[in-house]
């Protein structure tokens, strides 16, 4: 048996590449995230990367059911220890303000974002944490949920605006609520909830869709002040992450086969996003920051996300149209300093294969890696901040590479479905071989 799985791992391997991040580069990498990681989204966004890459089982990429189980498996405590934390002070520092009724997880000049940290409360709370430290985790969900519908404002057709201030609609909020409406929805056993999810994406796409652009997405619409027009790449990105989110929620759920024409648009959806963007990739593998304006700088936090979704989507919907320019993008995001990196582009369809020259990541830091710093953060990258400016450091960023990391991880132990038959082979990795391991056991006992 051992021979034979070893022998599906060597086939496996010889048709995709085995660069990938070295655990200690992972546990920098992760170390950046936790250190930068100080708004409502960065703290949502770390959770969601972290059940991801250390806790599959709990994630709603997994292939498991949703919801997951209440008692948690003791090979996973420590994993799920670090997402329970970001819960447990999120709720305990609302606790201290004392204020009762609707209100978001934690105050900012954003309605939206606050919520990316409901998946985490509600886990928390689903897995009996309450129990343990006493706070309340399915109040603070429900006041969360409250607070978007009784106090946020929204368009006439309901779009829950993304800004406190004004009424206005970001397409980063696609990755911010649904996800949290879905997953609400889902552990609730309340239907209509869940299809709000699916309702909120429909309505953003409504509005921020640019058919005459190709169907990117605009970033900003409507409100008094700060609209733009502009087809800011992470925006994009944000939008596909979190309808994956919402689709991967959904299928793993009960009621599966009630939202089968939701899922068909939201995977639809996903690749539109996909066929509008991947056009405007870079020979160098980077997207602009603004995806079809070559006057701003390279961005590889939104190049890293969508590369993660198109991984996903193989996985929940067999759609691999961009699987292999995926694997040029990820090797060219994980290569080695001094590297000349060269992805075949194409501006109609993805590369068959590739050309491009990065060597394996290896190593125990990431000084010798192209798009890293020494001390691990991801370059280059847009201002988190500032998403017309060029920034140093992106917590956003160290959580968008993680969850390609895993996303490419769970596609590579599914069998690498869509990659290119043209590809040439490369030695198995010691890595991945492990991470594969354990599945393909599963599958042939």
């Amino acid at each position: 048996m051992v021979l034979f799985v070893a022998g599906l791992l060597l086939g496996l391997y010889s048709q995709v590449r085995a660069q990938t991040l070295a655990s200690a580069q992972i546990s920098v990498i992760s170390e950046r995230l936790a250190q930068g990681a100080v708004h409502s989204w960065e703290y949502g966004t770390r959770a969601e990367a972290l059940l991801e890459l250390n806790a599959p089982t709990y994630s709603v990429m997994s292939f498991n059911a949703v919801p997951p189980p209440h008692n948690i498996p003791s090979n996973i405590t420590s994993a799920l220890g670090e997402v329970f934390t970001i819960a447990h002070n999120i709720v305990v520092a609302r606790s201290l303000s004392n204020i009762t009724g609707p209100q978001p997880l934690i105050a900012d000049t954003s309605a939206g974002d606050p919520a990316s940290i409901g998946v985490a409360v509600l886990l928390a709370n689903w897995t009996g944490q309450g129990a343990i430290d006493g706070l309340d985790y399915a109040g603070a969900a429900r006041d969360q949920l409250d607070y978007l519908f009784q106090n946020v404002s929204k368009t006439s057709d309901g779009a829950l605006s993304h800004r406190v201030d004004q009424l206005q609609l970001w397409s980063d909020s696609v990755y911010m609520v649904p996800p949290f409406l879905a997953y609400y929805g889902v552990l609730t056993q309340n239907q209509t909830i869940l299809s709000e999810a699916y309702t909120q994406i429909s309505l953003y796409r409504k509005y921020l869709l640019d058919a005459a652009a190709g169907n990117l997405w605009k970033h900003i619409q409507l409100g008094q002040t700060g609209n733009d027009d502009g087809h800011w790449s992470t925006g994009n990105a944000w939008a596909a992450a979190g309808m994956i989110r919402v689709l991967g929620t959904i299928q793993r759920s009960p009621y599966a086969n009630a939202f089968q024409s939701q899922q068909n648009d939201l995977a639809n959806w996903v690749n539109e996003i996909h066929g509008a963007m991947y056009p405007h990739i870079n020979s160098n593998g980077l997207f602009y920051n603004y995806a079809d304006n070559s006057t701003t700088f390279y961005d590889t936090s939104s190049t890293a996300l969508l590369a993660s979704t198109v991984y996903r989507l193989s996985l929940l919907s067999n759609i691999r149209t961009y699987i292999p320019l995926a694997e040029q993008i990820r090797e060219a995001l994980l290569a080695s300093a001094g590297t000349i990196v060269s992805v075949t582009t194409t501006s109609t369809t993805p590369a068959p294969s590739t050309t491009s020259t990065a060597l394996v990541a290896t190593g125990t830091t990431t000084s010798g890696l192209l798009h890293f710093t020494p001390e691990g953060w991801l370059t280059p990258v847009v201002n988190p901040y500032s998403y017309g400016a060029q920034g140093s450091q992106s917590p956003e960023g160290q959580a968008f590479i993680l969850e390609l990391q895993a996303a490419w991880r769970d596609w590579v132990a599914d069998g690498a479905q869509g990659v290119s038959s043209a590809r040439k082979a490369r030695p198995c990795a010691i890595i991945g071989a492990i991470i594969v391991l354990p599945w393909l056991m599963i599958v042939i006992s």
